[in-house]
């Protein structure tokens, strides 16, 4: 046997193979080349990575919520507000008629009238109906309408009403119409 027909065993033709060149880029032959296996992210970038994705995902979900809170909130005040004062157009209108009735009733003193008036009043009081006490009190432009003024016997008058023209009347504490008076100036 020659020289080079000398049998070599596979072990240590592996380490004898020549070695490829060096290369001062091999940041960019491995990622170049297809068979160049990922490099895979760390347990450590995993759990960071699925904590945003859960930090997101709650925010999300929060917005999401409260969104949905304040729309359900608002809903329910709009439903109470429209059954609270959707009489509103009804009582205005049943006004004249208490009017009406208040007048019958300082010219005669029938009490079949006096019990319908009262019955009346009543079932308005439970729809939130409340009548305005003007007389003798401050004038507040917030609950009075002045019709006219007149001129005050005393100070103590000055800027109170000293009369009532028509009543004033609160819808569930919000003025329905506003109490005309005389003012003592």
């Amino acid at each position: 046997m020659s020289k080079k027909d000398k049998e070599i065993p596979i072990d240590e033709a592996v380490d004898q193979q020549p070695e490829a060149p060096a290369s001062t880029d091999t940041a960019d032959t491995a990622t170049d080349s297809p068979e160049a296996p990922a490099q895979e992210p760390s347990d450590e970038d995993k759990l960071q990575e699925l904590g945003e994705k859960l930090a997101t995902l709650n925010d999300k979900y929060l917005r999401l919520y409260s969104e949905y809170e304040n729309y359900r909130k608002r809903t329910n005040l709009e439903k109470a507000d429209l059954l609270i004062n959707g009489s509103r157009e009804m009582m205005k209108a049943i006004l004249p008629v208490v009017d009406d009735f208040e007048r019958a009733l300082a010219a005669t003193a029938d009490e079949g009238v006096q019990l319908i008036y009262n019955k009346m009043m009543k079932i308005l009081e439970q729809k939130g109906l409340k009548a305005m006490d003007a007389k003798g009190e401050t004038f507040d432009e917030n609950l009075h309408e002045a019709v006219t003024q007149i001129p005050a016997s005393s100070d103590d008058q000055k800027g109170h009403v000293v009369d009532v023209v028509e009543k004033g009347y609160y819808l569930n504490d919000k003025v329905l119409r506003y109490a005309k008076v005389v003012v003592a100036c």
